[in-house]
């Protein structure tokens, strides 16, 4: 008790580990996100799914499928950062697009994320796999790469500052960006485990830039799935058994360069990213094993998403032609604004507490995995903590009375806004604020009106625009949208700053520009 009063006095936190109320230990929490798959390409989601994926329709039936999930953002980075901070991306320095391998650090210095604040409670952790979120990158003649695809002055040999490591994993082994941006090399810590010494050409992993000799695209998921599992059995053996962990598993699959090894090619039956899909399905299935082998599955969290929706380089197209719809009957794709963009698979099991082939129409958000932390070690976030993020221990427990999330904000690649209320979803642009048509920057989009609004209960591919019939709707997400964003938070609490000016309205004027 001394030692936690001293705590509260200098930390304004006690470490005394708690416990979840009734759960006994606490559980193990594994993550894993995959990287631009769509919610149709699970099987157990969406039965005109034609690609096998029987260890993630294994997962649906012993846990819990949230139907109403969504990426914070319709592309990567945004959405990584969403989950690690409980905090919506465009709250960030970061108002539009993604970062590149050399990109500087997204994560504010003094922002407690979710391995940070689990590490308070005794947890290991541990991120495996693509990171995005920015390295700073040292330089040979001092100082740190700030963006840009040019390797020759960055220093390979030196440690890397401000990786994963600074924020609150005790390990990380991985990739600095996506699978198709370099420099192409693993990390361990920080440190690159080989030196970049050649450079890849144009087409080979996607961007031409520093690569290890012999690296290749299609083995980086079946290394770091061997690396995922590995570190399951490290931290389930001996003294490491004692303490729980935290696997943030961010895969770099079914991403481009759509790579599958040659087990998998041409299993789906439809193209490469159908095989692709195909292999990540194994991979979601080798870690399973892991832990139903060391015998800790009974008491750990296991939650599959992704960041968002299916990309057009796996050829939407092509596949929509053999009957297989990757972002199911949503409208729009990857960086869009619709929610082909993000809504996402989401599956949760948790066999000591989630009841086996269970579902939820709950409205969940990918910043919500902080609160979901907090409530498990019974815990309250700090003020200026998760100001996006809403627990879902309630509805994992089966707690259907009233929903916890009443609205949530989309953004898209180019940040443009969208909040949904209820059935009602508000679109701050015309056309699809991303890569699908009406496509702004290439599109006219002159003609069409400004904002859309769509009723998600009757028209869940949002066909129909009612804005002009429904003006008194507009008006009211409209403001709740700029409470959100003046206020720095959509959950109750203190006013919070937002990293600059957050403008709602200005991809969606600058849409109609040509």
């Amino acid at each position: 008790m001394i030692r936690c009063l001293l705590s509260l006095l200098v930390f304004g936190v006690c470490l005394i580990p708690q416990r979840h109320a009734g759960a006994g230990e606490l559980p193990n929490i594994v993550y894993i996100l995959a990287d631009d798959m769509g919610y149709g390409d699970i099987r157990a989601l969406n039965p005109e799914c034609k690609i096998e994926t029987p260890h993630l329709d294994a997962l649906a039936s012993e846990g819990m499928v949230f139907t109403d999930a969504h990426s914070s953002s319709s592309v990567c980075t945004p959405t990584r950062y969403g989950i690690l901070t409980g905090r919506y991306n465009w709250r960030s320095r970061l108002k539009s697009g993604v970062l590149f391998g050399y990109d500087r650090r997204l994560i504010e210095p003094d922002r407690l994320i979710v391995p940070a604040f689990l590490q308070r409670y005794g947890y290991h952790t541990a991120c495996v796999g693509k990171w995005h979120l920015g390295l700073d990158w040292p330089l040979k003649e001092g100082g740190f790469a700030d963006g840009g695809k040019d390797a020759t002055s960055v220093d390979f040999t030196a440690p890397i500052k401000n990786g994963p490591n600074s924020v609150g994993f005790d390990y990380f082994f991985g990739i600095s960006a996506s699978l198709d941006m370099p420099p192409y090399v693993f990390i361990e810590n920080d440190r690159c485990t080989a030196l970049p010494t050649v450079q890849a050409e144009k087409g080979y992993f996607g961007r031409p830039g520093a690569a290890v000799p012999g690296l290749t695209p299609e083995q980086i998921l079946p290394d770091l799935t061997d690396q995922a599992v590995d570190y399951i059995r490290r931290r389930t053996e001996g003294a490491a058994a004692d303490a729980p962990f935290f696997l943030y598993f961010p895969l770099p699959a079914p991403h481009t360069p759509i790579a599958p090894t040659k087990e998998w090619q041409g299993k789906s039956g439809l193209n490469a990213y159908g095989d692709f899909v195909m292999q990540v399905d194994d991979t979601v299935g080798q870690v399973m094993a892991a832990l139903r082998e060391r015998g800790v599955a009974e008491n750990t969290l296991l939650i599959f998403t992704a960041d968002n929706g299916c990309s057009p380089a796996a050829d939407i197209e092509e596949m929509h032609a053999k009957s297989h719809r990757p972002n199911h009957h949503f409208r729009g794709h990857k960086a869009d604004i619709y929610d082909g963009g993000h809504r996402v698979p989401f599956i949760a099991r948790w066999p000591k507490w989630v009841e086996a082939g269970s579902s939820s129409n709950q409205l969940v958000c990918l910043t919500d995995l902080l609160a979901t932390c907090a409530e498990i070690v019974e815990d309250e976030l700090p003020d200026d903590t998760g100001e996006d993020s809403v627990s879902i221990l309630p509805a994992l427990h089966g707690e259907y009375d009233s929903p916890r999330r009443t609205a949530i904000v989309h953004h898209s690649i180019r940040g443009a806004f969208s909040i949904r209320r209820g059935k009602w979803k508000l679109e701050l642009c015309p056309g699809s604020g991303g890569w699908s048509r009406p496509r702004p920057g290439r599109d006219d989009l002159s003609s069409l009106p400004d904002v859309q609004l769509y009723d998600m209960e009757a028209d869940v591919s949002e066909t129909t625009n009612l804005q002009a019939e429904y003006p008194e709707i507009v008006a009211e997400l409209t403001e709740l949208l700029r409470d959100y964003v003046d206020r720095g938070r959509s959950t109750p609490g203190p006013v919070q700053p937002n990293n600059g000016p957050v403008d709602i309205h200005r991809a969606g004027i600058a849409a109609k520009r040509r």
